[in-house]
């Protein structure tokens, strides 16, 4: 009696299916917001690095900072504390500019709420 080949078959194809390549897999974990966003950034040829007490605020070479926060309504109420005063909230994040914006300033502006709309 010989036994049938479907079991050796099946974990055959179990073990192929998680082999693959690493460019399958997006670079930056989409969880991380600010490591998403620098990256984001970078591409578009915009400087940034990711700092913080807990990693949560993106700088930028060009001045404007990002602060994130777990939710949209957590960065609203940060608002309404006071912590984000003259900063534009995207999401669940707030984008501090200085009040006199430069034009230079402005297309770089553009290109992270761009980012920031990704998320």
């Amino acid at each position: 009696m010989k036994r049938p080949l479907v079991l050796p078959l099946l974990l055959l194809a179990v073990a192929f299916a998680g082999c693959g390549s690493d460019d399958a897999a997006p670079a930056v974990d989409e969880s991380d917001k600010p490591g998403s966003t620098v990256a984001c950034l970078e591409a578009q040829g915009v400087p940034a690095h990711v700092q913080g007490e807990d990693g949560e605020e993106v700088m930028l070479d060009a001045g404007p900072r990002v602060k994130f926060y777990l939710t949209a309504a957590e960065a609203e109420a940060a608002q309404f504390r006071g912590a984000g005063e003259g900063a534009e909230q995207i999401g669940s994040a707030l984008l501090f500019v200085d009040p006199e914006v430069d034009p230079e300033t402005e297309d770089v502006l553009k290109t992270v709420e761009g980012c920031l709309a990704e998320l």
